[in-house]
């Protein structure tokens, strides 16, 4: 399979403390790897490092072999999507500028856009909330704002952090449904979640962080030898 993310020998120090070292791995085309890890392992720093939003201290992070992060940073940003675990939204926009910032930012069709924005807000239920602010919205309403501008544009490469907290049961059957919507389509996926059993349900593969370094890798049939106190948080 081609290999889409490579990262190799990333560090990344907040303050003068490294929160994670040496981390190396790959992501293939199509594949879903989990990202697992207690508080303070290291994920998030990881998925921040990656999407640029941290600076790392030394290391290579390229992109369909071809985007160094550190040489062509714009073309490397338009391969990747990202869903945090906390909403990332602009209090001076709505809903809807929200989603058309996205489609501008990441040059989408003006028929594809108006196509997925009338599916996603009807299954995330948001189409009274167009013209909404972030501040009159609820966290998993936000996060359900967040999800789709996320999920918008068609990229080699999806970050999700975290991306159940704060919604609701048909929420989260809705946005799995998605997932495995772009799966289908070859998207590769690094997924953080709390979520073990849609860990399972999702993932190829599973990597797990301890202390900001690589602790385990493997198939994610092997998934269930890692002990349940080195995982929780």
């Amino acid at each position: 399979m081609e290999t889409v993310l490579h990262v190799q020998d990333v560090t990344t120090s907040l303050g003068k403390k490294p929160f994670i070292s040496d981390i190396s791995f790959t992501l293939q085309q199509g594949e879903v790897l989990a990202l697992v890890g207690h508080n303070g392992a290291g994920k998030s720093t990881l998925m921040k490092t990656i999407m640029g939003t941290l600076q790392k201290d030394k290391g290579k992070i390229i992109v369909n072999e071809t985007y160094d992060q550190d040489d062509e940073l714009v073309a490397y940003k338009r391969c990747l999507a990202y869903l945090p675990e906390e909403p990332m939204l602009f209090t001076e926009l709505t809903v809807m500028q929200h989603f058309q910032l996205y489609a501008l930012s990441y040059e989408m069709n003006e028929e594809e856009f108006n196509e997925k924005i009338e599916r996603y807000i009807k299954g995330f239920q948001l189409s009274t909330k167009l013209d909404a602010y972030p501040e009159e919205l609820s966290k998993g309403m936000r996060q359900k704002v967040q999800a789709i501008c996320s999920l918008l544009p068609e990229v080699p490469i999806l970050l999700i952090d975290e991306p159940f907290i704060g919604l609701d049961i048909y929420a989260i059957e809705y946005l799995l449904q998605l997932i495995t919507e772009k799966v289908k389509k070859r998207t590769s996926i690094l997924l953080t979640t709390h979520q073990l059993d849609q860990v399972r349900s999702l993932a190829n593969r599973f990597l797990l962080l301890e202390n900001g370094h690589i602790k385990a890798t493997g198939d994610i049939e092997s998934f269930e030898t890692i002990t349940r106190g080195v995982i929780d948080d």
